[in-house]
């Protein structure tokens, strides 16, 4: 595989008369850690939506590790990537196992049934609910879980093929405080990995960009505002122009924190 995971050469996606993304140009390369930022209705979901392979935009050109999409088998295709997010968790039976809600991303799909997992299947499913956290959950059913550990199994859940592409949509949402701190540790130890893969984390707020992010994105009505790496993207003077208020950025030790300027 190059060293380009992903690119969009003039994407845009038109509903009706209405262009609501784009048109976009933009790339991430191996080892990069990106986080998309933008207020409600910037155009985050839809862009992750394209990224993840779920829908196809209205024109221009999207190339995802080494495959065109509209020119590839995309089953094949998604199972290089990891998706953790209410795309897929709206569709996580509540009645599965935490073990099996993470095992059966190995086929690909959602519901156990008849496949037959080997003891490296078992072994890596194991390993990733511990490195999240919530490995004495296995054996629980998944709907019995809060928010937060649902949050954990679904990334668990992500990881599970080894993906080359890991695709985050406002995976501290809802958490308690604690709750959030903790993610975001067991995060920026998971990307000081140099073996984890490229990853695309998508949040409304700068507080949840976990150590190790190494570029941002910031969209505002369907655009690019600026993009980059992330001492030069998120500043006060660019989260304030994207946001529409004035907003004081505070950069510590690898973590990001607002607040309003009086």
């Amino acid at each position: 595989m190059s060293a380009t995971v992903l690119s969009l050469n003039e994407v845009s996606v038109r509903r009706g008369d209405r262009v609501i993304l784009g048109p976009l140009n933009f790339s991430i390369s191996n080892g990069e850690r990106w986080v998309l930022l933008g207020p409600n209705g910037a155009g985050k979901s839809t862009l992750l939506q394209i990224l993840a392979t779920k829908i196809f935009p209205t024109q221009g050109t999207v190339r995802v590790l080494d495959r065109q999409m509209g020119m590839t088998d995309l089953s094949e295709l998604r199972t290089r990537i990891g998706l953790c997010g209410s795309v897929i968790a709206e569709d996580i039976p509540y009645d599965e196992t935490v073990k099996d809600v993470v095992l059966t991303a190995a086929y690909g799909i959602l519901g156990r049934w008849n496949e037959n997992y080997d003891l490296w299947d078992e072994s890596r499913a194991i390993a990733l609910l511990t490195t999240f956290g919530v490995r004495e959950l296995g054996d629980r059913t998944y709907g019995t879980l809060s928010e937060g550990e649902k949050k954990r199994v679904q990334i668990s859940r992500a990881l599970m093929t080894d993906p080359e592409l890991l695709l985050l949509d406002e995976p501290a949402a809802g958490l308690d405080l604690g709750g959030r701190e903790d993610l975001l540790q067991r995060f920026a130890n998971f990307a000081a990995d140099p073996a984890s893969p490229a990853t695309i984390l998508v949040t409304h707020h700068i507080e949840e960009i976990p150590v190790g992010t190494t570029h941002a994105l910031l969209l505002k009505d369907g655009l690019i505002a600026v993009s980059g790496p992330i001492d030069q993207v998120v500043t006060s003077e660019h989260v304030s122009a994207v946001f529409g208020s004035a907003i004081t950025v505070t950069p510590e030790s690898g973590r990001f924190f607002a607040r309003a300027t009086n």
